[in-house]
């Protein structure tokens, strides 16, 4: 086990009193519900959440895209802004994994620099890792209205954060939820950052794929751990005119926990 897994493992040992929250670019610009949506959850279980405000996108777009250069800058002006020992919890697999696999990547000729990211890596965990293995939450008192959910899994973060299974064991939880398998659910949805920028028609041909085989299974709701994903299946929903619009996972179960029948301020854990 590599040192940001073996940290990973270890955060995921003990509820903490308080954590960072990383919000990234994608949800500040286009989705802060979302954002709102996580940080409300992760109260509820008692945390106080921190949110340092000089924050910014995780360098994954240049990173990926061969500019580890300029990724390295977006990186750098962030390192000091986590400096206490509390897990960095980012509501997005594929950003989740730039922080915790790549970060120290851009630093291996920088000790120091090296040094804070190691750190950072090791106390990185994804949201719904975190409601899951940190805080072990009980979701059984969540609405019993019954839905069908169609999950669809980042690529990057089925791959380096295993995501798709901390989503799956969190809707298991809730009653009333019966989730579908859409046909290419393990395929990418063609945003991948300036990938659907560089390649448009591509992006858009393996949208319409995803959108495709989400929409035959008939699902009554769309739930992703990654809201640029959920940019890229919800915009060709809207072309087509279907009703179907995907939500974040933390805005899934907010909304049915706080229809259930019960108390929503105050989320029970196991730890």
């Amino acid at each position: 086990m590599n040192t940001a897994l073996q940290g990973a493992a270890q955060t995921a040992s003990k509820k903490p009193s308080q954590v960072y929250f990383f919000a990234t670019c994608v949800i500040d610009m286009f989705s802060p519900q979302s954002g709102l949506d996580a940080v409300d959850l992760i109260e509820r279980a008692g945390i106080k959440v921190l949110f340092p405000l000089k924050q910014s996108c995780c360098g994954q777009p240049a990173y990926t895209t061969g500019f580890s250069s300029d990724a390295r800058l977006v990186a750098a002006a962030q390192l000091d802004l986590f400096p206490a020992p509390w897990p960095v919890v980012v509501p997005s697999g594929s950003c989740g994994g730039m922080l915790r696999h790549h970060w120290p990547k851009l630093f291996a000729d920088d000790p120091v620099r090296l040094e804070k990211a190691r750190d950072i890596a090791a106390r990185t965990v994804e949201f719904s890792e975190f409601m899951v293995n940190t805080l072990g939450l009980d979701l059984s008192g969540a609405s019993a209205q019954p839905v069908t959910v169609a999950v669809h899994t980042s690529c990057t973060a089925r791959r380096e954060m295993d995501n798709h299974h901390h989503v799956r064991r969190l809707l298991k939880q809730m009653p009333g939820v019966e989730v579908v398998v859409q046909e290419h659910e393990s395929e990418c949805c063609g945003f991948g950052g300036t990938f659907s920028v560089k390649h448009p028609e591509i992006s858009s041909a393996m949208a319409r794929d995803k959108v495709d085989a989400i929409t035959a299974t008939g699902c009554d709701a769309l739930i992703s751990a990654d809201c640029g994903c959920l940019l890229n299946l919800n915009g060709n929903l809207e072309k087509r005119a279907d009703i179907l619009r995907g939500e974040h996972v933390a805005t899934f179960i907010r909304n049915r926990l706080d229809h259930s029948s019960g108390s929503p301020n105050r989320l029970e854990t196991s730890k």
